[in-house]
């Protein structure tokens, strides 16, 4: 069986960027499965899955524009550093900034500090060495669910 709409899609992956970096990795863990068409995984990769079967091994290169989104800097904004109260702020960490959004702190001087409101894949070039585990058609309760069921998994 062929990936396609409402296919059920079980895949290992490594993610790198481009120098080779891994990003992400399902080694060591349960395969990722997610529903084909249902934007459950990043567009350029889902695209690509398209008419892969069982046991393909493949390397899908991913533009930013169709991964994570290119990098925007109005999404950089110096905040007042007496803002974080007396908590420590570092480089590298990050925040919750409303309900729906998290921004990483790129730098910290006496009285400001530089967030990234991106997401942190903003930019990069994806590069998903995949190897598809397995296809199956999407239960009933899957599609009006609009996501995969594990095994023996219910809602109520």
């Amino acid at each position: 069986m062929n990936i396609s709409n409402n296919s059920v899609v079980t895949f290992h992956y490594t993610l790198t960027n481009n120098d080779g970096t891994v990003l992400d990795s399902s080694e060591g863990r349960e395969p990722f499965a997610y529903l084909q068409g249902g934007s459950m995984i990043v567009p350029g990769l889902e695209s690509q899955m398209e008419g892969k079967a069982k046991g393909d091994k493949f390397t899908a290169v991913v533009a930013p524009a169709e991964g994570y989104g290119d990098f925007n800097k109005d999404l950089l904004q110096k905040v007042p550093l007496d803002r974080f109260g007396d908590q420590k702020v570092e480089a590298g960490m990050q925040f919750q900034a409303g309900e729906h959004s998290v921004v990483t702190v790129k730098e910290v001087t006496d009285s400001e500090v530089l967030v990234d409101g991106n997401h942190p894949l903003a930019g990069v070039t994806l590069n998903f060495a995949v190897e598809v585990i397995d296809v199956r058609e999407a239960t009933e309760e899957e599609l009006s669910h609009g996501h995969v069921h594990g095994e023996g998994e219910h809602h109520h």
